[in-house]
């Protein structure tokens, strides 16, 4: 699978009373399947995956790949403490159509997870995951920095094709690259313009009944029949390496010149087409206006994901035209002060 440009990683909206919003999570899906976005990440640490129960986790991904557009690349989060856990999950993604999956590190037993322990783990899961599997390395949010060597070695794996790392670190971006740059190369199938080629756009999106609804559709009594396409689409394919995504919009221009093939952002969550105007210049060479729109991002993103966190997002989202909502307890909510902070960091940025 063809996993680069930039991904949002997408809230989990809730109403106020703290039930899954799910008519709201589709709304925001259609908006950005409008972007210019490659894809959508589904229950990260944004969409705080690890405050949902399983039969929400399931309901969200269902919800999000029916109103996804087809030809945007959709990656479910699935990583859980077991590798039987993260597994049936991983089954779910694949059931609902996603392209891949993303795997955190187990956090709990944290002082069992050697090198061994992790290796054991990852491996397990990209043996036995209907889909492909990319490494989650977050170290502000799980008690392990999974090293370069390591990352290296599963790289090896044919069924594990990247990783996003969230670390920050230009440094650590660079020597993943550098330490996964010999290993075997992907055919992945592309369209003719060497775009990503989705599950959803070679499935007709169809139950085996015959019809796939989305809550909305359910929720207003307008269920209707998705027809298969009139013509199949042509596609080419294209050889690909492991493929290395930065979680860090402060430092995407950055990791794109070391040779990161794209990014996954809680930023891209709320600025969009901002995040994508700085990997469309780097694209096109031209890194003077790169780097121009790289700074414009810079302030407002660390101070919104990085210091505000999910909070910070979320009221990033709402004053944008998404829906953001609260987040689930025990994270509270931003105050006044910071709401206000945020609307005057948003007001000079392009979404």
């Amino acid at each position: 699978m063809l996993i680069e440009g930039i991904f949002a990683a997408v809230p989990t909206p809730f109403y106020p009373d703290e039930r899954v919003y799910y008519r709201k999570l589709e709304a925001n899906m259609a908006r950005y399947s409008r972007t210019l976005l490659s894809g959508m990440l589904l229950l990260g640490s944004t969409g705080e995956a690890v405050e949902l129960d399983e039969t929400e986790s399931r309901e969200v991904l269902r919800v999000a790949a029916a109103a996804a557009a087809p030809d945007k690349v959709l990656v479910a989060g699935v990583g859980r403490e077991s590798v039987k856990g993260t597994v049936e999950l991983a089954e779910a993604a694949a059931q609902f159509h996603y392209d891949a999956v993303l795997v955190r590190t187990p956090t709990y037993y944290a002082a069992q997870m050697s090198t061994a322990a992790v290796l054991h783990y990852y491996r397990s899961v990209a043996d036995r995951s209907p889909l492909p599997v990319l490494l989650y390395n977050i170290p502000r949010c799980v008690p392990y920095d999974i090293p370069v060597e390591l990352v290296a070695e599963l790289a090896q794996h044919p069924n594990i094709i990247g990783i996003k790392d969230s670390s920050g670190s230009v440094a650590r971006i660079r020597a993943l690259v550098e330490a996964t740059r010999t290993t075997p190369r992907r055919t992945v199938t592309v369209t003719p313009v060497f775009e990503a080629v989705t599950g959803r756009m070679l499935t007709p999106k169809a139950a085996a009944d015959g019809s796939w609804v989305s809550a909305g559709d359910l929720a207003g009594g307008g269920a209707t029949t998705a027809a298969a396409p009139a013509t199949p689409i042509r596609t080419r394919t294209k050889e690909v390496g492991f493929q290395v995504l930065t979680g860090s919009a402060a430092t995407l221009l950055e990791s794109l010149q070391i040779g990161a093939a794209g990014a996954t952002l809680g930023f891209a969550a709320c600025a969009p087409q901002a995040c994508q105007e700085v990997y469309f210049a780097w694209k096109d060479h031209d890194l003077k206006l790169a780097a121009e729109k790289q700074q414009l991002i810079v302030g407002p993103s660390q101070r919104i994901v990085g210091e505000l966190g999910i909070s910070g997002v979320k009221h990033a989202c709402d004053f944008n035209g998404y829906y953001g909502g609260r987040a689930r307890a025990p994270q509270l909510p931003v105050t006044a002060a910071e709401k206000a902070e945020i609307e005057r960091l948003l007001a000079g940025i392009r979404n």
